[in-house]
């Protein structure tokens, strides 16, 4: 863990958010702000590795929890999902108006890196005065796309896999809202999009899950980034389609603010180095390395 502490900090719908915190911000000095992925958590490794590798660079750093991530139940009638960008929103204008002198660079990973890249389409121009430069890794880019992938041969396993912790969740909520969803329907989805519409569309105003697909995939977005931004993916993710894949291509070659960076191997969020025994993650220090570009830190 390379984080030295944990805040807690109010929302404006009375629940609250968690930045699991590394260092302090300097003026001059980069600030990495990390996003993770679906059930992402405090262990993290991807997000610790890159944290790890920004504070070799005499970076400070934060993990952003999304809510029901920090081990706590949150307290709203609503959890997290790819396209809730609000929370995002108000750290970024928390940390600038903190450290309004300290440059600040986000990495948003799979599920987080679909939340970054559609509040930089959001924002547009305004992004590129709150963030130096961002980069998106195993991002599932056209949600709609990626939830029928995910119903098919062994990629199923990873919908059975978070499934064991999403329903639980969404049938806490059940109980303490009662009538908001269905329970029985939470219990009987074996699928992404049965459990999206069953209980992240009636959480977050939805029709269903089409709607929320639809709305809420980052490459309806992309063509509207303003800020300097790396989407780094592998080919073989399982996760995402290869025409998906080549869609995020087509328009990153024609923006000045985005580049792929595809590989032909990596899985999802993995780039594992070591020929026998895993040695490190090419990812993490890719990234970090891609962030820091043309940057000098003054003390």
């Amino acid at each position: 863990m390379v984080h030295d502490r944990l805040e807690r900090h109010s929302t404006a719908d009375g629940d609250h958010i968690t930045l699991a915190r590394m260092g302090t911000a300097r003026p001059g000095v980069p600030h990495l702000l990390v996003l993770h992925g679906l059930e992402g958590s405090l262990r993290a490794k991807y997000a610790h590795g890159l944290l790890a590798r920004a504070r070799t660079l005499g970076w400070s750093g934060d993990l952003l929890l999304f809510r029901s991530c920090d081990g706590l139940e949150n307290s709203a009638p609503r959890l997290y999902h790819s396209g809730e960008t609000t929370d995002l929103d108000s750290v970024v204008r928390r940390l600038r108006q903190d450290a309004p002198e300290t440059p600040l660079f986000i990495c948003g990973v799979s599920l987080g890196g679909n939340v970054l890249l559609k509040w930089l389409g959001e924002r547009g121009e305004e992004a590129a005065g709150l963030v130096r430069r961002a980069a998106a890794v195993s991002v599932p880019f056209d949600l709609a796309a990626g939830s029928r992938h995910l119903e098919r041969g062994f990629s199923r396993v990873y919908a059975t896999h978070f499934l064991r912790t999403l329903k639980p969740k969404a049938l806490t909520k059940a109980a303490r809202f009662p009538g908001i969803i269905d329970p029985e329907a939470i219990r009987r989805a074996r699928t992404f999009r049965e459990f999206d519409d069953a209980a992240t569309a009636p959480l977050h105003g939805f029709r269903n899950a089409a709607e929320y697909y639809m709305r809420s995939s980052s490459i309806g977005f992309l063509q509207a980034i303003r800020v300097p931004t790396l989407l780094m993916s592998a080919i073989d993710d399982p996760f995402v389609r290869n025409d998906v894949l080549n869609a995020v291509s087509t328009i990153a070659a024609e923006s000045a603010w985005l580049r792929a960076e595809f590989t032909p191997r990596g899985g999802h969020v993995g780039w594992v180095e070591g020929s026998i025994l895993p040695s490190g993650y090419y990812m993490e220090a890719f990234v970090v390395d891609d962030l820091s570009n043309g940057i000098t830190v003054t003390v």
